[in-house]
């Protein structure tokens, strides 16, 4: 995997574009996207600005994919804006795919982070050569009950406003969440959501230090990206590290088998250096968490053979919070013996 062109650092008053690329959450729950726009200015004096279409009815937005398409472009294309943020997820942003301009893309590099079906325009900005951002959005991360999770933001400094390496990525120790409070309840917006223990990321196997540059994103979606012109061609695979998440959902561990088994067929998994799996997202239970580690040792060791292959599971992405943000190409280490995950690089430029 090559690596790829790195949009320049944020700081405090720069504009910030809120894009809505799928569901129109925004119109539906207009309470819980001003919260996250409010409580993303707050804590890092940015100014989060809307574009045409951020704010439209649901409805429209979703008969209308070029519409949010143009959003986009118009959002890179502009040189006020220095950093774009879905708004939310949804499940059809694939849709977006035949108006999405490359070349515009390519030639306008600037930080664009969402998590989720958002996956769909990671890729799009892969396969223009720039990095992006793996991380929380407006709704759902920088709109979260009660104000931010201080790991989350910590990782959105970390990665956005520095140009420093980012070094060593440490677990989550203060509770995590995937409790649903009815975002149409505005009283719930000041509510906390209840945590539940953290057990640690859970180094399943592997031994010595192994580097590549982060890849990945949503299963489902993956599944959908298969065979567009935005899928990485094979070798685009090699050495990268595999990062995997699972959506609200639920996806179950045979899911999770079924896609990697395709990965596999495609040549993926013997070209990877590590895999990195994100807490189950859906409300599966903790104690269901093992089945999914022992779906993915059955794929990668019992019919891959990759015996040696580093893979940590239980980790602080994708759809549980808080979440850490993963810069897309950018290189990192896994030190099997000391148990330790280390971006090697700084994802932006001064």
């Amino acid at each position: 995997m090559k690596p790829l062109i790195k949009p320049h650092r944020l700081h405090p008053g720069d504009k910030v574009a809120a894009v809505t690329l799928s569901w129109g959450g925004p119109s539906v729950f207009p309470g819980r996207y001003q919260a996250g726009k409010r409580q993303l200015e707050a804590a890092f004096g940015v100014q989060v600005v809307e574009m045409p279409h951020t704010l439209s009815e649901a409805g429209w937005l979703k008969t209308h994919p070029q519409a949010r398409a143009e959003d986009l472009m118009q959002a890179f294309a502009d040189p006020d804006i220095k950093a774009i943020v879905s708004t939310i997820g949804g499940e059809d942003s694939i849709r977006l795919l035949p108006y999405l301009d490359l070349e515009v893309i390519r030639n306008n590099p600037k930080i664009f982070m969402g998590y989720s079906d958002t996956t769909v325009t990671h890729f799009a900005c892969r396969k223009a050569g720039i990095g992006s951002f793996y991380g929380p959005s407006i709704m759902a991360g920088f709109g979260e009950n009660g104000g931010l999770f201080p790991y989350m933001a910590d990782s959105v400094r970390r990665t956005l406003f520095s140009s420093e390496q980012i070094g060593v990525v440490v677990p989550n120790t203060q509770g995590w969440t995937d409790e649903r409070l009815d975002w149409g309840v505005p009283a719930n917006q000041a509510r906390k959501r209840a945590l539940q223990h953290c057990s640690g990321w859970n180094f399943l196997q592997g031994s010595g230090v192994h580097r590549g540059r982060l890849l990945g994103g949503c299963i489902e979606v993956l599944d959908w990206l298969r065979g567009t012109p935005v899928w990485p061609a094979g070798e685009e695979w090699q050495d990268s590290v595999l990062f995997l998440e699972t959506s609200e959902d639920g996806p179950s561990p045979l899911d999770v088998a079924r896609l990697l088994r395709a990965l596999a067929a495609q040549g993926v998994l013997k070209r990877i250096s590590g895999l990195l799996f994100g807490r189950p997202g859906g409300e599966v239970g903790a104690e269901h968490f093992g089945e999914y580690d022992q779906a993915i040792l059955e794929i990668c060791v019992g019919e891959e053979g990759l015996n040696d292959l580093p893979i940590v599971t239980n980790m602080d992405f994708g759809h549980t919070d808080p979440m850490l943000v993963l810069p897309m190409g950018a290189q990192v280490q896994i030190d099997c013996a000391r148990r330790e995950l280390a971006i090697l690089e700084s994802a932006v430029v001064e």
